[in-house]
């Protein structure tokens, strides 16, 4: 099949990659006209996957036009704060009904969209078939080479669902298929805040037995959050929610897990984030994630607490010793 791919970074990179492994027409889009060189001539993308060989027949292109012609079936993996205006951008050449299926993983402060929501509210009708998201413990340092991945693949459109499993899955990359898009969608945004805390538990060395307990509240939090907003609780204990809350909180390769530890030891948001060099989706997600809470009536301590270091200047220390300090209850 052809298959686009809207954006260059790590993960759509991986992605686009395993698609080509399958066999597919895949062609990139991206705005790095560097990226989109090295891609065609060297297929490689050093600046996010390092010393990884990509597969001769990816192709890439900065011509949005020519990726959207190219395919009925577009992966989205552009930040979440870029997704309305690519949407929006997409509707200038899009020719028929497209199918979308999304990669990102955030929420829109102020407004608390999911990205299937900006995604269906941007693309106009007549080009819009369905919206789906691919989601799970997946670091694309490692698909890239080729480890054993599993996933899960979310979509209130049965259709869409099996069309995104059947071009995705192979032999190190596996996909389940889930109908609670919004449960996929919340875990998938909502873990990099806890993979925010954990790194700054690890920067400041306060060891396993703190990183677990924040890890197991944290999903309970998200749990409530997500259940407040229509999900399965039951999608929290999957792929897409311990599985990838797990994997996002303890590995190095995590941006979040990577930023956080920065904070621990030390630097400021500012610092941390352009040393990063990358999207770090957990900062956003924390704003809107403390804001939705609010609104919401849930409960989500960790989140206030990260969100009041992030934003409010409040010592990490005293951060935590607020959280071990709060009311006695129970579990």
């Amino acid at each position: 099949m052809n298959i686009s791919v809207i954006g260059t970074g790590s993960w759509g990179t991986a992605l686009a990659n395993v698609l080509a492994d399958n066999g597919h027409d895949v062609l990139m889009w991206g705005r790095n006209e560097a990226t989109v060189t090295e891609l065609n001539e060297k297929h490689s993308n050093e600046k996010y996957l390092k010393n990884v060989k990509l597969n001769n027949q990816l192709k890439a292109t900065i011509s949005l036009e020519k990726a959207i012609l190219h395919s009925k079936i577009l992966i989205i993996a552009v930040p979440t704060k870029a997704i309305r205006s690519v949407m929006q951008d997409i509707n200038l050449y899009a020719n028929e009904k497209k199918i979308f299926i999304h990669v990102s993983k955030g929420l829109e402060p102020g407004t608390f969209k999911r990205i299937s929501e900006m995604i269906e509210e941007e693309i106009k009708p007549e080009y819009f078939e369905g919206v789906g998201v691919l989601s799970g413990p997946s670091h694309a340092e490692e698909v890239a080479i080729k480890h054993p991945t599993t996933v899960a693949v979310a979509s209130a459109n049965e259709e869409v669902r099996k069309i995104a499993q059947d071009i995705f899955i192979n032999d190190y990359f596996r996909v389940y298929t889930n109908d609670d898009l919004i449960g996929v969608e919340i875990g998938g945004a909502l873990k990099n805040i806890i993979a925010l805390a954990a790194g700054l538990i690890d920067g400041l060395g306060y060891g396993d037995n703190a990183k677990a307990a924040l890890v197991t509240r944290g999903l309970a939090e998200i749990t409530r959050l997500g259940v407040k907003m229509g999900a399965d609780p039951m999608t929290f204990i999957g792929l897409a929610g311990v599985g990838d809350l797990i994997v996002t909180s303890t590995s190095v390769h995590s941006r979040n897990w990577k930023c956080g530890n920065m904070l621990g030891h030390g630097a400021t948001l500012d610092e941390a984030l352009s040393q990063m060099g990358m999207v770090v989706e957990g900062v956003r997600t924390t704003e809107a994630a403390y804001e939705m809470a609010k609104t919401y009536g849930v409960e989500m301590p960790i989140t206030e607490g990260l969100y009041h270091v992030l934003f409010k200047g409040l010592d990490v220390k005293e951060g935590i010793k607020n959280l071990m300090n709060r009311e006695k209850t129970n579990e």
